[in-house]
C-alpha cells in the first residue's frame, strides 16, 4: 500500500493506509502533507508558521489514534486544519502578534558614535531656537509653549487666555513661521 495511487481516494479509516502503524502514519503524511501546508499557505504567510501548523495537525492524529481508529480520515484532518488555524489565529491575537516588530539589528542599533561637532552643533542650534522664543511677543510665546510642550488645544488655550481662537491660530503661526526661518538659515549653512 506504499503506492500512493492505491490510497483511499474518498473517506476511509487509518487502516486502509498500511498494515501496521508506522505505514499508517508514514502513507499518511506523504499523502496530506502537501494538500495541508498548501490550506495553510493560503492563509499564512510565513512559511515557517505553515510548517508548524502542518506538524500540528500530524500530532493532533497522531495523539487522536492512540484512542481509536479514525474514520473518514480526510474529513477528519481537513477537520483539525481549520480548527487548528482558528486556535493559532486566537493565539496570535490574545497576544498581539502581529503588532509585534521583529528585532533587526541594523535598524534598532543604537546610535553611540556622535562626534563633539555634531553635538555642539546641536548646542548652538538649541541656542538659535531659544532666542528666537525669548524674541517672540510674551502672548505668541505663551501659546506657542502651551500647544507645542504643553499638549494643550487650542480651544483649551484659547479659554485659558481669554481670547478667540482664531488669535491662538495666528499666534502659533507667528511663532512657526519664526522658528521655521531659524530652522531655514541653519539648513542653508550646512
Amino acid at each position: 500500500m506504499t503506492d500512493p495511487a492505491s490510497w483511499p481516494q474518498e473517506s476511509a479509516s487509518l487502516a486502509e493506509y498500511g498494515e501496521d502503524c508506522v505505514k499508517q502514519w508514514n502513507n499518511v503524511s506523504l499523502r496530506y502533507r502537501m494538500p495541508l501546508r498548501g490550506f495553510f499557505s493560503k492563509r499564512v504567510k510565513d512559511a515557517a508558521e505553515v510548517e508548524d501548523l502542518t506538524q500540528e495537525v500530524f500530532l493532533h492524529l497522531i495523539r487522536r489514534a492512540r484512542g481509536g481508529p479514525i474514520e473518514h480520515v480526510e474529513q477528519y484532518v481537513f477537520q483539525v486544519a481549520a480548527n487548528t488555524l482558528r486556535d493559532w489565529g486566537r493565539r496570535r491575537r490574545a497576544r498581539n502578534q502581529d503588532a509585534h516588530e521583529s528585532f533587526d539589528a541594523e535598524m534598532h542599533q543604537p546610535v553611540t558614535d556622535i562626534s563633539p561637532e555634531r553635538v555642539l552643533l546641536g548646542k548652538e542650534e538649541i541656542k538659535r531656537v531659544n532666542a528666537v522664543l525669548r524674541g517672540l511677543p510674551e502672548r505668541t510665546r505663551d501659546v506657542f509653549v502651551l500647544r507645542a510642550l504643553e499638549k494643550k488645544k487650542y480651544a483649551e488655550i484659547a479659554v485659558m487666555m481669554g481670547i478667540s481662537v482664531r488669535a491662538i491660530e495666528k499666534h502659533m503661526a507667528k511663532a512657526l513661521a519664526q522658528l521655521g526661518s531659524v530652522v531655514d538659515k541653519a539648513g542653508e549653512q550646512d
